[in-house]
């Protein structure tokens, strides 16, 4: 498995990473001896770069890897989440929490729902926009000092407040949504102040939330309780237009007799060298079964011509999908 480093505090990962949120939350059938085998089988296969959250779930998703991991707990880099708030009864709470006395609380339980003593990357989920990023990250420092948490991250923040944030405490990586369907940080200034500041990416959703696999083509292909049913690019004319361009990545997928999955991942790979992200690009995608696993790994293998490139920007050029990538609802939470 070939190893990336993210941000320059020495943090090493490998290429791949596995996100795990959909094993418990949003994405609906949740088995839980596939998500176990799923988590082991990317240990195997080198893929030891893991992602999860305290909000996904709540919290089960943060205990499910706790009880895989207890005996390979050396093997992996633990990547965990807090700033979505969760209430008292835990349930989510429906806004964004930044406070440091809130953030050492969350610490603390990740910590006992991972069965381990110190998270390897602890991301800043969401910004608080009644906190100033200095605070919260004041308080981050002391978590790395403590020696609860080794490398710090932020997610779907502005460029000025990644430039804050790091200039308080060493930001080592920025996880922010990335895929052919999903490429404004190329244009709204996130790659260009992790590329000046020295800092890594981590593009989550790099494969559309499932829709660069080819196997949805109308709500109906989509559980019941799948938050996608709720997403205005997976429904309606924006879901139409949406299928058009995917029409256009999987020829070029088929003319290179890859999976469209394949093909996408390795193009989000090949950006580290495009986009000159010097201190690092690692993708998380996520799936909570083997076979898709087996699948995405392949994409490590697949270097991608200048040519065929090239003709991938054409189908799915910046700007290409139509529609939110989130509700409304939770629109406001990002770039704050």
């Amino acid at each position: 498995m070939e190893h990336r480093r993210l941000g320059t505090q020495g943090l090493t990962v490998s290429a791949l990473g596995l996100g795990c949120m959909g094993m418990t939350y949003a994405y609906g059938g949740q088995d839980d001896a596939e998500s176990r085998a799923t988590i082991e089988r990317a240990l195997d296969l080198g893929v030891t770069f893991l992602d999860t959250a305290d909000i996904y779930g709540p919290h089960t998703n943060e205990e499910l890897l706790g009880s895989v991991l207890r005996d390979r707990r050396d093997e992996v880099v633990l990547a965990t989440k807090f700033g979505n708030a969760i209430g008292p009864d835990g349930r989510p709470a429906g806004k964004v929490d930044g406070r440091p006395e809130y953030l050492r609380g969350q610490i603390d339980g990740s910590l006992q729902r991972l069965g381990t003593d110190h998270v390897d990357l602890y991301y800043q989920h969401r910004v608080d926009p009644e906190v100033p990023v200095e605070e919260t990250w004041g308080a981050l420092g002391e978590l790395v000092t403590a020696g609860k948490v080794r490398y710090l991250g932020i997610s779907e923040a502005a460029p000025d407040t990644i430039r804050r944030a790091h200039a308080t405490a060493p930001v080592s990586a920025v996880q922010t949504e990335y895929s052919l369907f999903t490429r404004e940080v190329e244009d709204d200034g996130v790659l260009a102040v992790c590329r000046e500041l020295g800092i890594g990416f981590v593009p989550y959703s790099p494969l559309g939330r499932g829709f660069l696999s080819g196997g949805i083509r109308s709500v109906d292909d989509l559980p019941e309780g799948d938050w996608r049913r709720n997403s205005p690019r997976f429904s309606g004319e924006a879901l139409q237009a949406n299928l058009e361009v995917l029409a256009r990545v999987e020829q070029i997928a088929a003319s290179r007799d890859v999976p469209t999955t394949v093909l996408a991942l390795a193009w989000v790979l090949a950006q580290q060298d495009a986009q000159g992200m010097t201190a690092g690009l690692v993708p998380i995608p996520g799936t909570k079964r083997r076979s898709y696993l087996e699948e995405n790994v392949r994409a490590l293998d697949v270097t991608l011509t200048a040519d065929e490139l090239a003709a991938i920007d054409e189908a799915a050029p910046l700007g290409a999908a139509t529609g939110d990538r989130y509700p409304s609802a939770m629109m406001g939470s990002l770039r704050r």
